[in-house]
This record gives structure tokens, sequence and C-alpha cells, in this order.
């Protein structure tokens, strides 16, 4: 095993290949991104608190040295910040399975192709370029996934979710309190399913998807831009619409208690159109 204390800005590159990543850290930020080349572990910034960076049968593992368990107000309102912050950025091969863990900052995760974790308290969690399996979920702050493919599961409390450019076969977005924010280009038969409490959803599909849509809202507006997708029985308050885009091989659902749903379309490129048989 190979152990490092890091409590000043350094680089680690490990020789040894790694097949797993688990990163748990307090304050700060942290930066993972899939390569090609070997691991490397970039410490920018640290304050008090070292951290510890362990390599143990091939698992990559990052952390700060003491986490307390059960923080109090104080610890939340001072020593978190000034006691626990890092900056962190690390590679690893992007085929590396990801548990990621951080209770107060910014996480941002690209290029990673199998299995990605990732956990945030307060702050923000940003995904680029994901693939295989990816759960990002946050208490307060904003999810967002650019480009991402495979299976996604993007949840929050507090906070907004986006998705965009999006060719993900499944997905599962949802908020207590917070608006979905869209935009899908997916496979012929992804399935999609946003759901809000508190907020507002808002899809945009291409015009040629091939998608069985239902949407549903208790307490708020329903808006298409597909003819196909259209107002169904009404009870006091609640509204549903559904249709069939294309051949409907996809799945479509929204729903929202205390929210509207718009449903918009957009224009297929003419790039793509060449592209299509």
């Amino acid at each position: 095993m190979a152990s490092w204390t890091v409590d000043s800005p350094q680089r680690l590159t490990l020789d040894e290949p790694v097949t797993s990543l688990k990163v748990n850290l307090v304050s700060g930020r942290l930066n993972v991104v899939g390569t090609d080349g070997p691991a490397r572990v970039d410490v920018t910034r640290i304050s008090r608190r070292p951290v510890i960076v362990e390599h143990r049968d091939g698992v990559l593992t990052v952390r700060h040295e003491r986490h307390p368990r059960r923080p109090g107000m104080l610890w939340w309102l001072g020593q978190l910040v000034q006691r626990f912050r890092a900056d962190v950025s690390i590679a690893v091969p992007a085929e590396v399975p990801t548990g990621l863990t951080l209770v107060v900052g910014a996480l941002v995760a690209s290029g990673l192709s199998r299995q990605t974790q990732a956990k945030v308290t307060t702050g923000q969690i940003t995904l680029m370029g994901v693939r295989g399996r990816t759960t990002a979920k946050i208490v307060s702050g904003r999810v967002e996934a650019l480009d991402a493919a495979g299976d996604l599961i993007l949840e929050t409390v507090s906070g907004e979710v986006v998705l965009a450019d999006s060719a993900a076969a499944t997905v599962r977005a949802h908020t207590v309190s917070g608006k979905i924010t869209c935009d899908l280009d997916n496979p012929r038969d992804g399935e999609i399913r946003l759901d809000t409490i508190s907020g507002a959803i808002t899809v945009r599909v291409r015009r040629d998807s091939d998608l069985a849509v239902h949407l549903h809202t208790t307490s708020g507006r329903i808006t298409s831009g597909f003819p196909e997708v259209r107002d169904r029985a009404r009870l006091g308050g609640v509204r549903d619409s559904e249709g069939v885009i294309g051949t409907g091989a996809g799945k479509l659902w929204a729903s929202a208690t205390s929210g509207s749903i718009a449903l918009l379309a957009r224009p297929v490129d003419d790039e793509k159109e060449e592209e299509l048989p």
C-alpha cells in the first residue's frame, strides 16, 4: 500500500494501475476526469487539515484526515470552510468506477464511462460527457448534466436540475423544491421520467423523436409544441396531456405537483437531417 499525507499543494502520479476511486472530502472543489494516461492527484489548495491519499489493491482513496461525523452548528458556520477546505483534481482511467462525496462545495465529473456516484450536501454537481450508470444527489444546490449518455439518476431536495444535449438511454430526475430543465436527444427506445413536487418542468425534444408522452400536473398549466400531445379529461385543477410522437418507441413521463409543464419541439438541424436514412 502507498500512502501520502498532503498538507500543501502537491501533484502525485501513480505508477500502479487504479481499478476504483473513492473520494470523501468536507469542503472545497473536486474535479474528477477520465483519462488514458496514469492516475494523478493534484491538490492545488489546502487549509489546515491535510488530505490523505491511499492506493491499496487498486483502490485509490482520497479523504480528509479527520471527518466529523455529527457536526454542530458552530462547525458548519466556522470551522467547515476554514479548516477543511481543499481543491483537488483527480485523473483516472475512464472505465474506473467512482464514488465521490463532498459536504460543501463544487463537484465536477467528466469523461467517466462506467459507474459514477456523486453526492454533495450543499453546493453544485456538474457532469460532462459521462457514460455508463451515473447517480448524482444533492441536498441543497444545482445538478447539471451535459452531453450525458447511459443511465442517469439526478436528485435534489432544494435546487434545480439541468440536463442538456443528452442521449441517455434512461433518465430519472427528481426535485422536491426546484425546477427541471431538459434538452433531450434520446435513443429511439429511451425512457425519461421527470418529477418535481414544487417547481416547473421544461422539456425540449427533437421533432423527429419517437416518444409516448404523458404529462401530469396537480396545480399548474401544460403547454405542448407537438399537436400529437393533447389534453385529456380534467378533474378540478388536475391536468393531463398524452400522445404519441413518431412511433412511440421511447417514453417521456413528467409530473409536477405544484408547477407547470412545457414540452417544446426542437428543430432537427441540417447536418443531422442529412445523416438520417
